[in-house]
């Protein structure tokens, strides 16, 4: 008699696959985490202005935001390894192509447009709708937590090795050095195949509704938009944090060392953070521990406006809010697969993740715009710490079960 083991091969099991998506979110985050080391010598380079290479990063990010419902469609359609294998070559093609861009418009279409689509086809919202199917209910929050500190941890991994690269081997060594990396993400796409979805029919338990059928009717549902809401603070504060918080810390005379250090601990912290938060997730409602990690940011940032700016204090800000970083990520997606099942889970946290890079576009953009014209951070700060008592507060109505279309048929 063959046993369940002996049939299925080892790359198409549960460990397998965890393995293999972590590694994936690990690459994508850290591939696309260093390109923060090419700015001055792409621009050295090319006898650029700043804002040149910086435009197309920020054109990266916008497309990012704009793909992930796209790459959820196709992955609810598809599978989750076919649009990652198809996001790894989008992705390593315009890294590559990066090396030859001499003008504006070609960097804003390597680095912008084929770099911020081949993120959002391989990043880890595909990765965490492919373990959602995979692990039990009570079990996924657990799982959306390790998919996301594992992406933080890619952070950590990729920075200084590329760093060395660069500075030993010069830039385009290191952008050959990424695209390579990220074609190793077809090999660790691979164990997901098994949950290619195009040929078969709903999971037991998930609605049989079609795509944009299911899409009006999250959008016709009251704590789903409160979700998007809230989702886009978590991206106006990150990313204002992101692009902002070094040049912040050098006009309070913080040296850049202190400054690196910051940045950092934010993302060793990270790693813990998103990783309790899905456990805490797991364990019990949502949009409590949500709405308080929205309350505590805002808590944060008064504090370290009003407290007098140090090397003490910088460090104590940046290890706090660190732990509350992507720590939203396990529990806003958690809530997604509450109220609508995974069926189409990757398209439904995709628009949700939208909101998120909509806020980050603002968050970045209005930081340098409003510094110009007050000649201070302080008005972002504060917006940031409003924005934060919002969404702290519009989660709470949020109503943690199935929503009535997506009920089992």
């Amino acid at each position: 008699m063959t046993t369940a083991t002996q049939e299925t091969p080892w790359y198409f099991r549960p460990t397998t696959i965890l393995i293999a998506g972590c590694l994936v979110a690990i690459i994508n985050f850290g591939v696309r985490s260093t390109f923060g080391l090419f700015t001055l010598p792409i621009s050295t380079a090319h006898q650029w202005p700043r804002e040149t290479y910086s435009f197309a990063i920020a054109l990266q990010n916008l497309m990012w935001g704009i793909g992930t419902p796209l790459a959820g469609m196709l992955a609810d359609r598809y599978g989750s390894a076919r649009v990652l294998m198809a996001g790894a070559v989008l992705y390593a093609v315009g890294v590559f192509g990066m090396n030859y861009s001499d003008s504006g418009p070609m960097m804003d279409f390597t680095a912008g447009l084929l770099v911020g689509l081949g993120i959002a086809l391989s990043s880890f919202s595909i990765v965490m709708a492919a373990l959602g199917r995979l692990v039990p209910p009570e079990k996924r929050s657990w799982a959306f937590g390790l998919a996301t500190a594992s992406g933080s941890m890619g952070q950590a991994l990729f920075i200084w090795p590329v760093g060395q690269i660069v500075s030993n081997s010069g830039w385009n060594a290191g952008l050959v050095a990424l695209a390579v990396s990220a074609l190793v993400i077809i090999p660790l796409s691979v164990p997901l195949l098994v949950q290619n979805t195009s040929k078969s029919a709903h999971a037991k338990g998930e609605t049989s509704l079609p795509m944009g059928q299911a899409v009006a009717e999250a959008f016709g549902h009251r704590s789903y938009l409160l979700l998007v809401a809230g989702f886009f603070v978590c991206g106006f504060q990150l990313a204002f944090i992101t692009v902002h918080f070094p040049p912040y810390l050098a006009e309070h005379g913080i040296s850049k060392e202190i400054a690196w250090a910051a940045m950092l601990l934010i993302g060793l912290c990270n790693v813990v953070g998103a990783y309790t938060s899905g456990i805490i997730g797991g364990r019990g409602v949502k949009r409590i521990p949500l709405s308080a990690i929205y309350l505590a940011r805002a808590a944060l940032y008064t504090l370290f406006i009003l407290l007098p700016i140090s090397t003490t204090t910088t460090l104590l800000f940046a290890a706090a809010i660190g732990l509350l970083w992507l720590s939203t990520v396990p529990l806003t997606m958690g809530l997604v697969t509450v109220m609508f099942g995974t069926r189409y889970m990757a398209t439904l946290y995709g628009f949700v993740f939208l909101s998120h890079q909509i806020g980050s576009f603002l968050g970045v953009w209005l930081g340098g715009r409003l510094y110009d014209y007050y000649g201070s951070y302080d008005p972002v700060w504060w917006m940031s710490v409003a924005l934060g008592v919002f969404a702290g507060i519009v989660h709470l109505p949020i109503r943690e079960h199935r929503a009535q279309a997506f009920a089992a048929v």
